[in-house]
């Protein structure tokens, strides 16, 4: 069929692109205001995109619409509609869905889903553990909200079924990303309880998402509606529900009721531990040691991110110590801590990250696992755009201080926001600098930058280009 993707270069949304493309489907989409990864990985696989949401597009008459999370009913202050398209397949009566409806029932059906959840670490792991499988030989399919290393795409099929009816091979399990933003304007459950996961990670779980959610009680609810879908014992295997044991918030979740299996990891007592530190550590499983990941990336974050990754693996029947060596190969996602380029000068070359973290934990957590990386000698400079909903409703802001602890310097994004990142980040004093614009911010950095610092640009959207740049304006400076 042809579809047509309103808000197609979401993470999750290009994904589904890519995936119904690689189904056979025509695929079309449009999207305002596009930038990598994102909309490089589309115009690799040839599909049209689309600039804004005219109601012209009415024209093009799919067989469906699939309506991302960002479209809404809401009006411009001239009273017009912001998204005109999505009125005139209203009036018209033209046939739409929501794209976590469209993939549970295209895609996830008759698969083994291992949903990964949790308010950080969703897209590494997922990463993981779809890396995992394929190096046991397994080729999932996957739906990353992100773009890993090691496959260059954040969305694909896997191996499918040779039965000529178009059946899917159960033994091929698809791995996806489960958000617990709500899934459309016309649906507000969280995306994740379309998936029916037969394993279900639930990484971490606090605030988050304050444009839609009230309070963390809130979050909990759906995290348990999320647990209400996993199966129990049955003829195709029991559910698995895979649960961070240092999360006060999820222990509250399964105290709800579950019906799952249940395996826990990283806490002192837990069927998968890690002993030693992030870059090197032991793995037991149920108390025996059962391998060691060796591997670039930085931070605990990303080590229970590993023990959850191979716990979901050996639900669907790898052993742990294959698991700890696929990981050895693992190379993270694209925006995780990845490195955009180093500048040479005579006291030392000036690195700068792109890193996704968009959150005051996931702030904290990124630092400080460079921080322990690097040792007390190298600055680190924190360079950071409150651009989720979230941070833009400033519902974290009294947490923006102890976020950037472990940074010698931060450097702050004022633009778009309602409150004063200057009033929230005064007790860090002269280690923090605020600006008005992207130019002026790359100006500050550039100014206070010296040999052998490393900058960390952190940022849910495309903050302004501001890596290349840094790199650029670093590069013209003596």
């Amino acid at each position: 069929m042809h579809i047509h993707i309103l808000g197609i270069c979401g993470t999750f949304m290009g994904g589904l692109a890519a995936l119904a493309a690689e189904s056979g489907h025509r695929v079309t989409g449009c999207d305002a205001g596009v930038y990598p990864p994102m909309s490089d990985q589309l115009g690799a696989l040839g599909i049209q995109l689309i600039e804004g949401f005219g109601a012209d597009q009415l024209a093009l008459s799919p067989d469906l619409y699939v309506i991302g999370n960002v479209v809404s009913r809401s009006h411009l202050s001239d009273g017009t509609p912001k998204f005109p398209l999505m009125e005139a397949i209203l009036d018209a009566g033209a046939p739409y869905t929501s794209g976590p409806q469209w993939l549970a029932e295209h895609v996830l059906q008759g698969r083994h889903v291992v949903a990964i959840a949790g308010t950080h670490g969703k897209t590494t792991t997922t990463a993981m553990t779809a890396w995992i499988l394929e190096c046991a030989g397994l080729q999932p399919g996957f739906l990353i909200g992100g773009v890993p290393l090691n496959f260059q795409v954040s969305a694909r099929l896997g191996r499918t079924s040779s039965d000529p009816t178009g059946g899917t091979d159960p033994a091929a399990p698809f791995v996806i990303e489960a958000d617990e933003y709500d899934t459309a304007f016309f649906d507000k459950r969280s995306k994740f309880v379309h998936y029916r996961p037969r394993t279900a990670v639930l990484n971490n779980l606090e605030f988050d998402h304050a444009d839609i959610f009230d309070n963390l009680a809130a979050i909990e609810r759906q995290f348990h509606h999320l647990v209400r879908t996993v199966p129990g014992t049955g003829p195709h295997g029991s559910g698995r529900v895979i649960v961070n044991g240092l999360e006060e918030s999820l222990t509250r979740v399964l105290h709800a009721g579950c019906w799952s299996e249940v395996r826990s990891f990283g806490a002192t007592v837990s069927d998968y531990m890690a002993l030693g530190e992030p870059a090197c550590f032991q793995v037991h499983c149920q108390g025996q040691h059962v391998g060691i990941v060796e591997w670039a990336l930085t931070g605990t974050h990303n080590q229970l991110n590993a023990l959850a990754a191979i716990a979901a693996a050996h639900h669907l029947g790898v052993a742990p110590e294959v698991s700890t060596r696929a990981l050895g190969s693992f190379e993270n996602v694209k925006r995780r801590m990845e490195l955009c380029g180093i500048v040479s000068k005579a006291d030392g070359g000036i690195a700068v990250y792109d890193d996704f973290a968009h959150h005051p934990t996931a702030i904290r957590t990124t630092l400080d696992g460079l921080r322990r990386k690097l040792g007390a000698g190298p600055r680190i400079l924190a360079v950071f755009e409150p651009r989720s909903n979230t941070m833009k409703l400033g519902a974290m802001k009294a947490q923006l201080p102890w976020s950037l602890e472990s940074a010698d310097l931060a450097f702050c994004q004022r633009a778009g926001l309602d409150w004063d990142p200057g009033e929230a980040l005064a007790g860090l004093g002269a280690t923090a600098q605020v600006a008005d614009s992207i130019n002026e911010l790359v100006q500050r950095v550039v100014a206070a930058a010296r040999g052998g610092d490393h900058i960390v640009c952190m940022s849910n959207g495309g903050f302004g280009g501001i890596h290349q740049k840094l790199l650029q304006a670093l590069a013209s400076q003596p």
